[in-house]
C-alpha cells in the first residue's frame, strides 16, 4: 500500500493506493494554519488512521507547496510560510517511524499525470498548476526531475515573458518579494486582479469566465488577455524544455476555451518552425497531487 499526503494551505488530504493505482481509502482534514507542530501531528494521525482501518502498513510520500533545500533539507519557498525553515522530513519520519519522501506539490502532480493521467506514456511531462497560485513541475520517465538546485520547472516566480505595456510592467508585487511574477498574472487571483484593473469590476475568476461565455465584451477581452499571457509562459517552457506534453491543473485549467486557443497563441513565441506540443487538462483533477505523492514510492 502507498499513502500520499497533499499538504496544502487549507487542507491536508491523504490517499491510499494499491500498487495498481486503485484507491483504497481517502481522508481530508483542515490544515492547522500557522501551527507547524500541529500539522506534523495531524499528518501522522492521518497515516496511522488509514493503516488502522486497512490493517496494512504503507510507504508515505508527501507533496508540499514548497521544496526541501538540497543544502539544508529544510523547507523553503513555501507559500504556507510557517513550513519554511523547518525539518519537515525529519519530523515526519520521527512521528511515523519510517522513511518519508517529500516533493514539491507540482512535481507530485507531474508524476501523477505521467504515471496514469494525461501524460501517460510520455517521456517528459511538464505539469503547470494554475489555481490560487502558479506552480509547475517536471516528470521524466515518470519520476520527479528536481534539477541541481531543486527548482527545475519552477516557472511561477519568473517574470512574465515578452511583457507588453503598463498593464504588465513592472507588474504587481508578489509574496516572494519580487514584482511581475508569472504567478501574479496566470493564477486565478491574478486573472481577477487584471480584470479589475482593466474594467474596474471586482469579480472572481469563475464569474469572469461565465460572463465572457454570456457575451460580456469586457470579460471576453480579459479572458483573451489571460490566454495570451499563459501562451507566452508555455512557449518559454517549450523553448527551454521542449516536453512531450504540457498538462494543466488547478482551477483555471477548467476553462475549456484555453485548450482551443493556446496552440495558436503559443506558436509565434516558440523558437521553431513547428510547435505541436499538446496542452491537456489533468485527468485526475484535484486528486493528481495526492496521487503523485503516493507514487513517489512506486520505484
Amino acid at each position: 500500500m502507498l499513502i500520499g499526503l497533499d499538504w496544502g494551505g487549507t487542507k491536508i488530504e491523504a490517499i491510499a493506493l494499491d500498487d495498481s493505482g486503485q484507491t483504497l481509502l481517502r481522508r481530508r482534514i483542515a490544515t492547522p494554519r500557522d501551527d507547524y507542530d500541529g500539522g506534523v501531528r495531524a499528518a501522522a494521525a492521518l497515516v496511522q488512521g488509514i493503516e488502522s482501518v486497512t490493517g496494512r502498513k504503507a510507504t508515505v510520500g508527501v507533496g508540499i507547496p514548497g521544496s526541501l533545500s538540497p543544502a539544508t533539507a529544510l523547507v523553503r519557498n513555501a507559500n504556507s510560510t510557517w513550513l519554511n525553515g523547518r525539518p519537515l522530513r525529519d519530523d515526519l519520519e520521527l512521528a511515523l517511524g519510517r522513511p518519508v519522501r517529500i516533493e514539491n506539490d507540482a512535481n507530485c502532480f507531474a508524476v501523477s499525470e505521467a504515471t496514469d493521467g494525461a501524460g501517460a506514456g510520455a517521456a517528459v511531462v511538464c505539469a503547470v498548476i494554475i489555481g490560487t497560485g502558479c506552480g509547475s513541475g517536471i516528470a521524466i520517465g515518470g519520476r520527479p526531475w528536481r534539477g541541481r538546485n531543486g527548482v527545475a520547472g519552477e516557472i511561477g516566480h519568473n517574470p512574465l515573458p515578452w511583457a507588453q505595456g503598463v498593464s504588465e510592467q513592472p507588474g504587481p508585487a508578489c509574496w516572494c518579494g519580487k514584482r511581475g511574477c508569472v504567478e501574479s498574472f496566470v493564477s486565478g487571483p491574478g486573472f481577477a486582479r487584471a480584470h479589475a484593473l482593466a474594467t474596474g469590476a471586482v469579480m472572481q475568476a469563475e464569474a469572469i469566465v461565465e460572463a465572457a461565455r454570456a457575451g460580456d465584451a469586457e470579460a471576453g477581452a480579459s479572458l483573451e488577455a489571460y490566454a495570451g499571457r499563459l501562451a507566452r509562459v508555455l512557449a518559454v517552457v517549450v523553448n527551454t524544455l521542449d516536453p512531450d506534453v504540457i498538462v494543466l491543473g488547478g482551477g483555471m485549467s477548467n476553462v475549456a476555451e484555453l485548450y482551443e486557443a493556446l496552440p495558436a497563441l503559443m506558436r509565434p513565441y516558440v523558437f521553431s518552425d513547428v510547435c505541436v506540443t499538446p496542452v491537456r487538462q489533468a485527468v485526475h483533477g484535484d486528486s493528481s497531487g495526492v496521487r503523485g505523492a503516493a507514487w513517489l514510492w512506486a520505484s
